[in-house]
């Protein structure tokens, strides 16, 4: 089959490689005008590598990134909330969990293309669905026309705003600055992924792979784009983290306010469906989520796998769409719920909420943590 696919970034690009090699035409349709190497680290837990493996590219995608085996959650001063050996759960899936800047990812997928497949400068107008077919209308007055189109667009999506207009993206209650630096100097565990929870807010620490270290921290506002936020650089941001717990201050202390990208934290309220017709919402534009579950690329690389398992079993188009549908939408709908609970609990601010909420969290039994882990690693 010929399939349109709107957005080249990691839904997009898997999605293409996916059915690509299942011998269906892909053509990838990106807004940019250049694929420039944005965005800071991410993780694709076990789950997401798996899917990569069904698709062929896990050893790519393991080779430019960092296995993480342990999550720790602490507090201001460095204490231990919960402690979580990743590995256990791993070696049972078969993969590792993997930290890997997201545009080492690109990168990675975006080779495995073959030339043509990328249209670059492509912003969706519109689409129209005509008997058995979807055309495509883009900013520039072109149009192309498929069998199916697959909107990986974003949570943003103009696809997707087309067919629901009421699915604007929701502002969490908290901003973001993101960086990437050279952390060799640090020393910090291998493997070891850990995020601080305090009163002023909470700040994550993601070992890369060649020194690199990922780290991100949040900080609540009561209104999403504030200037006052926008208006923070690097030195705000040390004052504002001067008492967390080492290596924070000195890892900020090596960064510098070019490496730094700042963004509210935004999600989708969960939707009740992905597939219209002909065309079925994917990654980002049909689920995204808070990235408190680590499961945002994870969850778009899933997608890739599931369409092409779906396209295989079912080979009616649209039947597959709604297969694809069925399997997904309880899971996606979980993980953003979840991530959304968990980064509202993460900003608790008033003093006597953060001291319950880390007397709750050092109190989580192991049985727990072994669900979470099994719902999240082991997958569909």
């Amino acid at each position: 089959m010929d399939f349109l696919i709107i957005g080249a970034g990691i839904a997009g690009l898997a999605t293409a490689l996916a059915l690509h090699r299942q011998g269906h035409k892909v053509a990838v349709y990106e807004a940019a005008p250049a694929l420039r190497e944005i965005g800071a680290g991410v993780v694709l837990g076990a789950n997401a590598m798996r899917a990569l493996g069904h698709l062929g590219l896990h050893d790519a995608v393991h080779a430019a990134g960092f296995a993480v085996t342990r999550i720790s959650l602490l507090d201001q001063a460095g204490g231990v909330l919960n402690d979580i050996d990743t590995r256990p759960f791993t070696e049972r899936v078969g993969y590792d969990n993997l930290a890997i800047h997201r545009a080492d990812l690109q990168r990675v997928l975006l080779a495995q293309l073959p030339p043509g497949v990328l249209h670059l400068g492509k912003a969706l107008a519109r689409f129209e669905q005509l008997g058995n077919q979807v055309t495509a209308y883009f900013a520039d007055g072109s149009a192309a026309t498929a069998d199916a189109l697959l909107a990986a667009d974003g949570i943003r999506s103009r696809a997707r705003l087309q067919l629901l207009p009421h699915s604007q993206p929701r502002y969490a209650g908290y901003t973001c600055w993101r960086g990437v630096t050279d952390g060799s100097a640090l020393q910090l565990p291998a493997g070891r992924s850990t995020e601080s929870w305090g009163a002023a807010g909470r700040f994550g620490v993601v070992p890369l792979a060649n020194g690199q270290v990922y780290w991100f921290a949040c900080i609540n506002s009561a209104v999403p784009q504030n200037p006052a936020c926008k208006a923070l650089r690097l030195a705000d941001l040390q004052k504002h983290f001067t008492h967390f717990h080492a290596p924070i201050p000195e890892l900020l202390a090596l960064t510098t306010d070019e490496q730094v990208i700042w963004g509210d934290i935004i999600d989708l309220k969960p939707l009740r469906q992905f597939a219209f017709g002909r065309v079925l919402l994917l990654g980002d534009a049909a689920h995204a989520t808070t990235p408190n579950m680590g499961q945002g690329a994870g969850q778009a690389v899933e997608d890739a796998a599931m369409l092409a398992r779906c396209l295989s079993e079912q080979p009616a188009l649209q039947a597959a769409f709604r297969l694809f549908e069925q399997r997904r939408l309880p899971r996606t709908t979980r993980i953003v719920r979840q991530s959304w609970q968990l980064g509202q609990v993460a900003q608790f601010s008033r003093p006597w909420l953060v001291q319950l909420r880390n007397a709750v969290m050092r109190r989580v039994p192991s049985s727990l943590n072994r669900q979470q882990m099994q719902f999240l690693y082991e997958g569909e």
